[in-house]
């Protein structure tokens, strides 16, 4: 039996029936309840005109993140709220600071992009909760939307004015007791036109589901499998959806590992993990998608995809991470290296479903550094992303991990480099040796990011960089290396 999507939309209870279970949330306010602010530019998560807010509960707290609803589809919006442009006009006709701000600094020329850029800006507003954002916060807030006449200068004086201007209250929570009267005690089954979207709320009804429905493709972020459908056109018949297995967003500590569930986002994992590798995985984080990319996305999503230039893949593999895995006969646990048999083939099980990551944490004279290679700053996919977890002595390398995205069919560790290095002294002529060796580890594609030339010399210039950081005799620090690759 089919149950309606329930959602809270400008102040009231909204349930939806009728519609494909793969519509997405843009389509859903321009076509079925005309609120035309939202706009389409890319359909792929990318420009940021789609941009809304939706607010859920966590841990009973009412969480408020951006989106791109261009990607998100209409049942993931079940027991939560979701905000447009439209709701930020005040009662009594008053524009919103955020609003007002932009206005002031004259961030809007054509106005396409405008209400991707006001409810990015929204979304921090409440999130900052009166405190002045700094510039970085503003970048990384703004890091989803692309303008293409305005230039970004006024926009982000905007993000500066907004909050000079009088405050504008937001009651969380009477919208968080209004969510918990939407929340379900079991799982439900949304259907239409041989279309079904499953929504199990227990790891072991999730197994359940995936056990029934063999053929069914498992969605988290929909931040990949939204574009199949936006841009492959790809018709799906069952989708089992993770968003709301509490038991796949837990976050904790034990054994000398952290372990993040795969439903954890991207954004709540990279903040879980840089809170232990600050310096090493901070720049990492901010590069690794937009803010609302990082919002939808997880980092369990981003592992089971195993994409061969995902960002996540090299430092895990680097730290030796593992992955654990839940299926019809239980858990199991392996080296996330040995996860990933092929391009696009993963060591699962029939039935099986990520259940977490574990990521050890730091350990004494373990030395880890990674660096992302790309055209562009943000939101850019890389042509090479290094990883590097020595294991330092006196100057001595007691044991070397190097991994790899861009460089192969797989997220690869340089078995050949690493061998080259391990037990010796931590100078230029064994780094010289292991970077003649990732020509043997690795035999990279040209493509539309980089040549095999590029990438291959790439990977052997990083890890001498790792070696200026980390020599024993006068490292050259990170930031001095960032000054002199951005002269």
């Amino acid at each position: 039996m089919s149950e309606p999507i329930r959602f809270y939309f400008r102040g009231d209870v909204h349930e939806v029936h009728g519609v494909a279970p793969t519509q997405t949330v843009l389509q859903h306010l321009r076509e079925d309840l005309h609120c035309t602010g939202t706009k389409e530019g890319c359909a792929e998560g990318d420009c940021g005109a789609c941009t809304v807010v939706v607010g859920t509960l966590e841990d009973g707290e009412l969480q408020m993140k951006a989106v791109n609803a261009c990607i998100q589809f209409t049942p993931t919006l079940d027991g939560k709220v979701l905000f447009t442009v439209e709701d930020l006009q005040q009662a009594d006709g008053a524009l919103h600071p955020v609003q007002q701000a932009l206005v002031e600094c004259h961030g809007s020329q054509c106005g396409f992009c405008t209400p991707g850029f006001a409810m990015s800006l929204w979304g921090m507003y409440l999130n900052q909760e009166g405190r002045a954002p700094t510039r970085c916060q503003i970048d990384d807030a703004l890091s989803g939307n692309l303008c293409r006449c305005t230039g970004y200068r006024p926009i982000i004086d905007a993000a500066r004015r907004m909050g000079e201007l009088p405050p504008v209250a937001f009651d969380r929570a009477a919208l968080a007791e209004t969510l918990r009267g939407l929340q379900r005690d079991a799982g439900t089954v949304y259907g239409f036109a041989g279309q079904t979207f499953h929504a199990p709320r227990t790891l072991d009804e999730l197994v359940a589901a995936r056990a029934a429905h063999p053929e069914a493709v498992l969605l988290a972020g929909s931040t990949d499998v939204g574009l199949w459908v936006t841009k492959q056109m790809r018709v799906l018949a069952d989708i089992i959806y993770l968003g709301h297995v509490a038991e796949l967003k837990t976050v904790r500590e034990a054994g000398g590992f952290l372990e993040i569930g795969a439903g954890v986002t991207l954004e709540d994992a990279y903040g879980a993990v840089c809170r232990h590798y600050p310096g090493e995985l901070g720049e990492l984080r901010q590069r690794f998608a937009s803010l609302p990319i990082r919002h939808a996305g997880t980092l369990g999503g981003n592992v089971a995809n195993g994409s061969p230039i995902g960002d996540s893949m090299p430092w895990l593999i680097a730290l030796g991470s593992s992955i654990v895995l839940r299926g019809p006969d239980g858990e199991r646990t392996l080296a996330l290296e040995d996860f990933y048999l092929g391009y696009q083939v993963k060591d699962l099980r029939a039935g099986e479903v990520v259940a977490a990551v574990r990521v050890p944490l730091p350990r004494p004279g373990v030395v880890l550094r990674t660096y992302k290679l790309a055209k562009r700053f943000d939101q850019d996919i890389s042509a090479v992303c290094a990883a590097f977890a020595f294991t330092l002595d006196d100057g001595i390398v007691r044991d070397a991990r190097i991994a790899f995205g861009g460089m192969a069919a797989t997220p690869k560790r340089a078995a050949q480099a690493e061998g080259a290095l391990r037990g010796r002294a931590w100078d230029e002529a064994a780094l010289d040796e292991a970077m003649a060796a990732l020509a043997r580890d690795y035999a990279p594609l040209s493509d539309m990011r980089a040549s095999s030339g590029y990438r291959m010399k790439a990977a052997q210039n990083l890890l001498r960089r790792y070696w200026y950081e980390t020599r024993r005799d006068d490292p050259l620090p990170a930031a001095a290396l960032n000054a002199f690759a951005q002269a």
